[in-house]
């Protein structure tokens, strides 16, 4: 990934648009732990890597070329979550297409999503993207032990949330 980064540094349109295809996965992940719809997303996304195009210069290390992204794209989500724009019902599946949580990943998001935000987040950046506690604390401007201490109360949260969480034909008995 340096190499591509270091060509984009110099230009090179093409090395720009490959090194976005190999972290468009991730910065799908990270804006779907802070936004619901999927235009907003999109929005984040696009803003993302047009300011990363723009500020590639300013990037003196190389080899944090990912962190300096998602830091980006957490910045514009929560830019995007000022504006007030984050409106989607919760119960809405995402349609299927390219980038899409599938049908069997849907509970696993769910999951996340009943999550507080702090917990969910750096749940994601750690399993999901494989992040170190050092880099999800220099992405999050947080201390390493705030992260170590929101994963393990992510972990538990979460594994209430899974133990205790009744399935959907209980809930639809309970409505009528």
């Amino acid at each position: 990934m340096k190499f591509l980064v270091k060509r984009a540094k110099r230009h090179d349109s093409n090395a720009f648009v490959e090194l976005m295809e190999s972290q468009k996965l991730t910065m799908y992940k990270v804006a779907r732990s802070y936004l619901r719809s999927d235009d907003d997303i999109a929005d984040a996304i696009q803003e993302t890597i047009l300011t990363c195009y723009e500020k590639l210069d300013s990037l003196e290390n190389e080899q944090f070329f990912k962190t300096w992204l998602v830091r980006i794209l957490i910045n514009k989500c929560i830019d995007i979550l000022n504006a007030g724009r984050r409106e989607c019902p919760t119960e809405q599946l995402p349609e299927q297409g390219g980038n899409c949580v599938s049908l069997e990943n849907y509970e696993f998001y769910e999951l996340l999503n009943s999550l507080d935000e702090k917990y969910r987040l750096v749940l994601i950046l750690y399993y999901v993207e494989g992040f170190k506690i050092r880099e999800i604390a220099q992405i999050l401007d947080l201390e390493e032990n705030t992260v170590k201490t929101r994963l393990s109360r992510g972990r538990r949260e979460a594994a209430r949330e899974y133990r205790f969480k009744p399935p959907a034909r209980y809930l639809k008995q309970a409505v009528r």
